[in-house]
């Protein structure tokens, strides 16, 4: 009975000296305390005073309201990740601090295999927000997609194409591919295939397409008309329209284009001007002139009318 008591005594004094020891360092470290709430308090104020003030500086900076989203979330991050770690030096967690930049440079490497082509869509997101080569509005084609831009986000491109359909590219994708954008000129030139029969005469063709395709709503003046004579096709001598319209929609295009036709179509019947069709020439063996002879004699229009 005796050396229960004792051991007990023992377990209780040792319980109470490491209870007086944590009291102890809590008395010396409270000063650090204090200082590190303040620092901390400080920290979190100090990084909404950073996202208040890039929220109004930022726009007038850049436009692009994805990539100022962007900054203003790294630097209230990086505010905050600066700050605890201060407080960590505060409070002798030097190791700590060490341990946490490791373990985040191990993650990140290790988060940057697992996942790099999300990583690149994300960087190629964040090159085409700075360059801007195109905005939400504009007709684009990039790796064989034609259509309106959407939306612009940091992974990916939505493209509304003229048929309807929605395509969602990764940004990487249309960062690697070449690009045309048919909105940033607000023209485009029309260039249009012809062809007329041999013995017509060129220089009325000429004449007629031009004063044809003159009477195309709105076309621009400033820009020549040219009518150019390209090959002598197998039925027929080709040329080529070449004019400017003004381009905010694909339908300007395709409707100047179309009233191009016609004009030009209507000009040609009006002066007796032909588009010949392509004609093919059959050369038959002897035989077979011999076996389709009688069918072709019994088929001719004039048996038909007899």
């Amino acid at each position: 009975m005796f050396a229960v008591v004792t051991e007990v005594e023992r377990a209780f004094d040792l319980l109470s000296g490491k209870l007086l020891g944590w009291f102890r360092q809590l008395i010396v470290m409270l000063p650090n305390l204090v200082v590190a709430a303040i620092l901390l308090a400080l920290t979190f104020v100090g990084a909404q005073v950073v996202r208040r003030v890039l929220r109004r500086v930022l726009p007038r900076v850049s436009a692009s309201d994805t990539l100022n989203n962007l900054l203003i979330t790294v630097l209230y991050v990086l505010t905050l990740l600066v700050g605890t770690f201060f407080v960590l030096t505060v409070l002798n967690l030097d190791k700590t601090v060490t341990s946490l930049l490791a373990g985040v440079g191990i993650i990140g490497l290790a988060l940057g295999f697992a996942f790099q082509d999300i990583a690149a869509n994300f960087i190629s997101g964040i090159i085409i927000a700075v360059q801007r080569p195109f905005n939400v509005g504009d007709v684009i084609e990039t790796d064989k997609f034609f259509g309106t831009i959407e939306r612009i986000s940091l992974r990916t491109l939505n493209i509304r194409q003229t048929t309807g359909e929605l395509v969602i590219m990764p940004n990487r994708k249309v960062f690697e591919n070449p690009l045309i954008n048919f909105t940033q000129q607000t023209m485009r030139r029309v260039d249009l295939e012809c062809g007329v029969a041999y013995e017509s005469d060129l220089e009325l063709v000429q004449r007629v397409v031009q004063q044809a395709v003159a009477t195309v709503p709105e076309l621009i003046p400033e820009r020549p008309l040219e009518v150019m004579f390209t090959a002598f096709a197998d039925s027929a001598i080709t040329f080529q329209v070449r004019f400017w319209v003004p381009y905010r929609r694909q339908v300007d295009y395709v409707s100047a284009r179309s009233e191009a036709i016609i004009r030009i179509k209507r000009a040609f019947d009006d002066h007796g001007i032909s588009i010949p069709f392509p004609i093919r020439t059959l050369h038959l063996h002897p035989e077979t002139n011999t076996t389709l002879a009688p069918v072709l004699k019994r088929d001719s229009p004039k048996n038909e009318n007899q």
